[in-house]
């Protein structure tokens, strides 16, 4: 099959979730003029997450991927990126904490543009536009100039793309991610949270190994691994003709890469066999994220992973498991057994926001309780199967906003309105994903000690 591959073999495909662009020539200029721009990230990096990622499928490390539903071009701004990094780094020390293993970083940023939309149109007072599909393909705004897909867009995307690079680059190898930075950081979610007393003791024990390291000369200006980190970027690889653009030969192998992003990951919407995400992702080398909601079956499940890894290597291949809470009991552990028995390498990776979505008072939320109670069932559920939980993805933020409610600081549904700013789905605020990631932490501590009857817990 790589050999019939070509980066525009998709186009001969059946697709679903593509937008209708009115200028079929607007936006042919515009996909040749970006072939022409260099790559976002490179080969290399795709092959060293790629890396990492075989260590996560063999229980050497845990992944964590997070980031903003959609990217909007309206909140692109240094503030907005350093809260975001701020928050994750936090959630990445609690979690290698307590798992006492490296925690691989891949964000949902610079490229998380397009949005798969349950409809093709929106109607609003009687009256009916495109539906909103992300900034790359039209705008927010209500009303029929924004509503219309403009090619442009994708040029704004990769630009706002490039410059959010090169400041999470920055950031990751200049300093801001210095563990002393982010332990202090840390410390003050603690000191605030209102389950300070539940955390306090892990982040005890993180003071005294911070200690310890500094009182045998292991510090930040001696020893450059506690100053900066890798981290990697991710989105869902839904506008193919822009991915198509950014798909380059790596001169080193010979072989195609998308340079759009590290990791791309195909929907739960767009993961039929013979249409055109999988035939673009196939033939790419990056490492490939699978969304996995209640509709897969394990044998179709099977056949995807034969056709996007026919060679069976390791990292390639990340499993999303986006059920819901009150359906990943029913629906994970046949496709875990289906991916034993044939002896796929893959990683498993839990995706708490997608199925647990509802709406209060007018707003689209998510539950935190039914968000923790999906991912203390895909550890428990992979604890009695005797394979390995290894990874977690959100939907997350570094501002305090108001769109998922519970949690140690409660939301209500009441205060949804007060600072309701996603441009599509409800996102964990910077508390209530550190607080996720401490509950994890202590339920990867549990894995550790080899007790499997302790539970994650929530209040809120």
């Amino acid at each position: 099959m790589a050999q019939t591959w070509t980066p525009e073999s998709w186009r001969a495909k059946p697709i679903l979730q593509v937008p209708t662009y009115p200028d079929q020539q607007v936006l042919e200029e515009v996909e040749a003029r970006l072939r022409t721009y260099p790559p976002l990230v490179f080969a290399g990096e795709a092959r060293a997450l790629k890396k990492q990622l075989a260590d996560v499928s063999e229980g050497k490390s845990f992944l964590l991927q997070g980031g903003d539903c959609a990217e909007s071009f309206a909140e692109h701004g240094a503030d907005t990126i350093r809260d975001f990094f701020r928050a994750f780094l936090q959630m990445a020390v609690v979690l290698t904490y307590g798992g006492s293993k490296p925690v691989v970083k891949v964000g949902r940023i610079a490229g998380q543009f397009a949005k798969p939309r349950s409809s093709d149109n929106e109607t609003q007072d009687g009256v009916t536009l495109p539906s909103y599909r992300g900034d790359i393909i039209n705008g927010i705004e209500f009303n029929e100039t924004s509503r219309i897909p403009d090619p442009n867009r994708q040029e704004m995307a990769y630009r706002q793309s490039a410059a959010t690079l090169n400041l999470l680059r920055a950031f990751a190898q200049g300093g801001f991610a210095n563990l002393e930075n982010v332990h202090r950081w840390m410390l003050g979610f603690v000191g605030d949270s209102p389950q300070r007393e539940r955390y306090e003791a892990m982040a005890d024990r993180i003071s005294e190994s911070m200690e310890f390291m500094r009182s045998i000369g292991i510090t930040a200006e001696n020893y450059a691994k506690l100053r900066e980190t890798d981290f990697y970027t991710s989105h869902e690889a839904l506008l193919l003709g822009y991915e198509e653009a950014l798909t380059r030969v790596d001169s080193t192998s010979g072989d195609w890469y998308a340079t759009s992003g590290h990791m791309i990951w195909i929907g739960d919407r767009t993961r039929q066999a013979d249409h055109a995400h999988i035939e673009y992702c196939r033939g790419i080398k990056n490492p490939i994220g699978l969304k996995c909601g209640p509709s897969l079956q394990a044998d179709d499940l099977i056949n995807l992973i034969d056709i996007l890894n026919p060679a069976n290597e390791a990292g390639r291949i990340t499993l999303i498991a986006r059920f819901g809470h009150e359906k990943v009991a029913e629906h994970l552990p046949r496709l875990i057994r289906a991916v034993e028995r044939e002896g796929k390498k893959v990683v498993w990776s839990c995706d708490p926001m997608h199925g647990n979505t509802i709406t209060a008072n007018g707003y689209k939320t998510r539950p935190f309780d039914r968000i923790l109670s999906e991912v203390e069932q895909f550890f428990e559920i992979h604890r009695s199967e005797g394979t390995y939980p290894g990874g977690i993805h959100v939907e997350m933020t570094g501002k305090n906003v108001t769109e998922c409610t519970g949690g140690a600081r409660a939301v209500s549904a009441d205060e949804l309105q007060d600072r309701y700013h996603t441009h599509c789905d409800p996102r964990l605020n910077a508390d209530q994903a550190l607080e996720l990631a401490f509950l994890i932490a202590e339920n990867l501590k549990t894995d550790r000690n080899g007790n499997g009857e302790k539970k994650l817990a929530v209040n809120g």
